[in-house]
C-alpha cells in the first residue's frame, strides 16, 4: 500500500480566508482610529462648552449684583471716589503721592471751544515740520568715550 500524500497545510480557502480577515482588520482598525479621534476631539468640545457655561454663569451673576443699587454706590465710591453730598473724601498718601491715583473728569463748560480747522491746514503743518526736524535738546557728551577692553585696535599703518 501506499502511503497517502501529506496534505499541504494552507489550501487555497484558507489563504482566502486570512486575506479576507487581513483586509477587515485593516479597515475597521482605521476606522477605529476615526473613532478615538472624534471622541478626543468631542471630550476637548465639552470641556470647552463647560468652560463657558461657567463664564456665562459667572457674568450673569455679576449682571444681578449690578441691579442692586447698594452695589453700584459701593463700586462707584471704590472705583470712582465718589462722595455723597457733605462728606469729606480723604486720599491716602505714600511719598506725596496718592496709593491710587484717580482720574478726575473736568467740567467741559470750563474748555475753550476751539474754532475747526480746515484739514490741508494740518497737513501744510506737518510739511513745515518735516522740512524743519525739531533738533535735538541733549547736550553732547563731555567726554569721549573709550574702547571697551578687547575691542580692535587701529594699526598705525591704516591710520596713516
Amino acid at each position: 500500500m501506499a502511503a497517502p500524500a501529506p496534505k499541504p497545510r494552507l489550501t487555497g480557502r484558507a489563504a482566502i480566508l486570512v486575506l479576507v480577515l487581513a483586509v477587515l482588520a485593516v479597515s475597521y482598525a482605521s476606522s477605529l482610529r476615526a473613532y478615538l479621534q472624534q471622541r478626543g476631539q468631542i471630550e476637548s468640545l465639552q470641556t470647552t462648552i463647560s468652560e463657558r457655561e461657567a463664564q456665562i454663569a459667572d457674568l450673569e451673576q455679576e449682571r444681578s449684583r449690578w441691579d442692586d443699587p447698594e452695589y453700584v454706590e459701593t463700586e462707584a465710591r471704590e472705583r470712582l471716589g465718589y462722595v455723597r453730598p457733605g462728606e469729606t473724601p480723604f486720599v491716602a498718601l505714600r511719598d506725596g503721592s496718592p496709593l491710587q491715583p484717580e482720574s478726575e473728569l473736568t467740567d467741559p463748560d470750563t474748555i475753550a471751544p476751539s474754532e475747526p480747522r480746515a484739514f490741508w491746514d494740518d497737513a501744510w503743518e506737518t510739511v513745515l515740520v518735516a522740512g524743519d526736524p525739531q533738533r535735538r535738546a541733549d547736550p553732547p557728551p563731555l567726554t569721549r568715550i573709550q574702547d571697551p577692553e578687547g575691542a580692535p585696535q587701529e594699526s598705525e599703518e591704516s591710520q596713516e
